[in-house]
Parts: structure tokens; sequence; C-alpha cells
């Protein structure tokens, strides 16, 4: 599929025709080609693109930090996009160890509840 309606570039990239027009106007997402008269439309580096964005945003980098990653797509400035890399990883490593302490405390706190006894839930106990 060369041209594109931008229904068609969002079904491809898998977000609704509001999303696309969401990263457009963040600077995302070039605007469509064409005139009203002859169609708008959009093309294969739009839907490259659309998934670049699709797939940092999964890796956890802001809508920033992705218009920083396009202009360095751009540029091919490898120490830098390495350097926002072990960033992101430092960050999802400290959201690891978060979450590894939530588990290990809620896990505990199952525990104690499943044992019975008299008094509050510590659960409920937890969260009060």
């Amino acid at each position: 599929m060369s041209v594109m309606r931008i229904s068609d570039l969002a079904k491809a990239g898998g977000v609704g025709v509001e999303t696309v027009r969401f990263y457009q106007r963040k600077g995302l997402l070039a605007g469509p080609r064409g005139d009203a008269a002859a169609g708008r439309h959009y093309g294969p580096d739009d839907a490259r693109r659309l998934n670049f964005v699709r797939r940092a945003q999964t890796a956890g980098f802001t809508l920033a930090e992705i218009g920083d990653l396009i202009e360095l797509d751009r540029s091919d400035n490898r120490p830098r996009a390495r350097e926002m890399a072990s960033q992101r990883i430092a960050a999802l490593n400290a959201e690891i160890g978060r979450l590894e302490q939530a588990r290990t405390s809620l896990d505990k706190l199952a525990r104690d509840c499943a044992r019975g006894g008299r008094g509050p839930c510590p659960i409920l106990a937890a969260f009060d």
C-alpha cells in the first residue's frame, strides 16, 4: 500500500485517527501530502515513522524524547542514541526495583492474611 488515507495509516500503525493527528500536532509525524481537491495522502515513510513512534513509546520514551530520537535518526547520532537508551534502561531498572519491592511486600501481606487470626486483615490495614 503506497498511498494511504489517514484512516489507512492509523490502521497500519494500530492507532486511531485522532492519535495520528495528535502526533502531527506534537511534530512527530508530518501532515498529509496533497490537497483537499486531489486528496490528502500518506506514504510508506509516514507508516515507518508512526511505527517508530509507537515502538519508542513501548520502550517507555516520552513524546519529547521520541522527538529527540527522530532527530537522532536523521543524523545517525549513535552516541546520543546510546546515551538516551542507557538513561531509559536505568529508569526501567529503578521501576523494576520498585515493582519487585511492592510484590515482596504484597506477597508478605497475603501470607499474613492467609494465616487468619483476629483483628483487621493485614492487607487492608496496610493501606489504611
